[in-house]
């Protein structure tokens, strides 16, 4: 037991440098992350520019798909050997 303490200090003094930041448990089991608390604000930001130009992209599809009023929906069905297959299309004049 004398030698266990010096040893276990010694042991944690050496590897001081060497820390997590975080310890995340999941369904994929435990994950060690080692990045700093500045690494993962700068992916952090990487990821909400990326849901940022997502959504002004999916809004200017939107505009565009709904730009002219004289569309309508046209819907088809058609009778096949594993049933009735609904198709529905987006016309416009």
């Amino acid at each position: 037991m004398k030698r266990l303490v010096p040893a276990l200090l010694a042991a944690l003094l050496v590897s001081g440098g060497a820390y997590a930041q975080s310890i995340n448990v999941g369904p994929g089991g435990v994950s060690v992350d080692t990045r700093s608390p500045r690494e993962r604000a700068v992916d952090r930001e990487i990821r909400e520019e990326r849901r940022d130009r997502y959504e002004r992209h999916r809004e200017r599809e939107w505009r565009r798909a709904n730009y002219r009023r004289d569309c309508r929906t046209v819907t088809t069905e058609r009778e096949t050997p594993r049933g009735v297959v609904r198709r529905t299309t987006r016309v416009c004049d």
